[in-house]
């Protein structure tokens, strides 16, 4: 095909309309949301956070601020959401708002990184957490092929199948077979598993607040003078804060992924711009609390070479797994198991989640010529299945060289700028299609849309010039550059 989407945008609407199966409802899309969002992170990112910003105060403003930015993104995407219920979701926005080129460009890195990269981040996550139970699983171990390192900008890449790695991708091809079966089988363990893990989030967040609350963990983070610390008000302070957030975004990014999957949801006018809200509402205030419940069982200081759990702090907890240091001061020895079984839940809900959404953007772009054909198809069961396989398999590449904290810091930059580019397209939109029918339009529009974009981009602007995430941010950037000469090239062998 010679053109693309924004000349034949209502015809292949109907299309994606007609073949999907409209399966979930409002508490689905709500647990898409809330599952998408809760993974690994929570239960682990504080512990980089605290070392970076050593003060309670500071390492509750994190969550706090990552919490109002993911909830005024979420009121801006609603509006969008409910105007473009197709499949693709914020794919389908930039398409609309800024042109098949942006549209493109999101779809790209969403399936080099964005998508794939957290996928790939969350499922080592869950291979980190099995080693608890099976402690023959273990990041640092590859016996069975040769682990090739080699230089990047950034640090050094550990390519190589390791026991852990191999059960990343284990995860990720049983998701991805589950999800070929249908979107009814998809969102019935979506569902469920986001029960389970929020319930299990929420107890940790009860149990921490009341019998596990440690009077020394309370005096050594919010006794006099200690709460806040003395940290000073200066540039130093906001690159580090902007730095630090890179953590407490990951957790609380794939908020917008229920917008990929647009086309199956009942009644999606009123239930996607809810289920924004509910959901991203919902993970930000457990996100806080449990916060606050680590610091009432955990000082915050701690020693690396610490004998115990509680010695060593948040700040080196082993592995940085936070969330099981403190179900170990609640439980003991248990505890740790315990935790373990919990978040190995939430990493399998949350790439379910991920992949189930993910490939209705590549059948999204594929539809609009700017994908391999056949991921524009759906198979008998009414869901993408190529789209399924090939983002399996990029998946499983990142899985054998990419770990966690790096694929952590290539996602969020390359993330905040289709953030911020999606919202201004809502601007865009109400000015180039002012009649255009809005089922939900954003609330405090247009201010509240503009603080969400000024806040994302001061903390992507931060990233790019913070020292610690500069070439991650860098590198993100050029490859959303790269995908510009290769959108042009695959019109033109389209056209051909």
């Amino acid at each position: 095909m010679s053109t693309v989407a924004a000349e034949t945008t209502a015809p292949k609407a109907q299309a994606e309309q007609s073949g999907f199966v409209k399966a979930m409802t409002l508490t689905d899309a709500t647990m898409l949301v809330a599952g998408s969002m809760i993974g690994s992170g929570i239960f682990i990112v504080s512990a980089d956070i605290a070392r970076s910003l050593p003060s309670p105060f500071w390492l509750l403003a994190a969550w706090v601020v990552t919490g109002v930015i993911t909830l005024l993104g979420a009121l801006a995407y609603g509006e969008l959401a409910a105007m473009y219920p197709r499949a693709g979701g914020q794919y389908v926005f930039l398409r609309e708002s800024m042109g098949p080129l942006m549209g493109f460009l999101y779809g790209w890195t969403l399936f080099l990184v964005i998508q794939t990269g957290t996928i790939a981040a969350v499922a080592v996550a869950f291979g980190r957490f099995l080693g608890v139970l099976i402690p023959s699983i273990g990041p640092e171990r590859y016996g069975w092929f040769p682990r090739i390192d080699f230089a990047i900008s950034g640090g050094t890449v550990e390519a190589g199948l390791s026991p852990q790695r191999l059960v990343a991708l284990v995860s990720i091809w049983v998701l991805t077979w589950i999800n070929l079966r249908g979107v009814r089988e998809g969102k019935l363990v979506q569902t469920t598993l986001t029960v389970v893990k929020t319930g299990a989030l929420a107890a940790l967040v009860l149990l921490g607040l009341t019998i596990g609350r440690n009077a020394d963990a309370i005096a050594a983070n919010f006794g006099a003078g200690r709460f806040v610390g003395s940290i000073p008000m200066d540039s130093v302070l906001v690159l580090a804060f902007g730095a630090a957030l890179v953590g407490s975004l990951f957790s609380s990014d794939a908020w917008n992924n229920v917008t990929f999957a647009a086309a199956e949801v009942k009644n999606p006018q009123r239930n996607l711009p809810l289920s924004l809200l509910l959901g991203t509402g919902l993970v930000s205030l457990l996100y806080v609390l449990a916060n606050v419940a680590y610091l009432s069982t955990l000082p915050l200081a701690g020693a690396a070479d610490g004998a115990t759990v509680f010695a060593r702090g948040i700040q080196h907890a082993t592995q940085d797994r936070v969330g099981t240091a403190a179900a170990e001061v609640l439980f003991g020895s248990s505890g740790t198991v315990l935790m373990a079984c919990a978040i190995l839940i939430s990493t399998f809900g949350c790439n379910n989640g991920l992949i189930l959404a993910g490939a209705r953007v590549y059948y999204a772009m594929a539809r609009d010529g700017l994908f391999f054909r056949r991921v524009g198809s759906l198979n008998a069961r009414a869901v993408p299945a190529a789209g399924l396989v090939v983002q399996s398999i990029w998946v499983s590449l990142l899985c054998l060289t990419g770990t966690y904290g790096q694929l952590l810091n290539y996602v969020i930059f390359a993330a905040l700028v289709f953030y911020v580019m999606t919202t201004i397209g809502l601007f865009i939109l109400r000015a180039k299609r002012p009649d255009a029918e809005r089922p939900y339009r954003a609330v405090g529009y247009p201010v509240l849309p503009a603080l969400y974009m000024a806040m994302a981009a001061a903390v992507a602007v931060i990233l790019l010039i913070a020292p610690k995430t500069r070439t991650e941010a860098l590198s993100g950037l050029a490859l959303v550059l790269v995908g510009i000469p290769v959108y042009f090239t695959w019109r033109r062998v389209e056209a051909s």
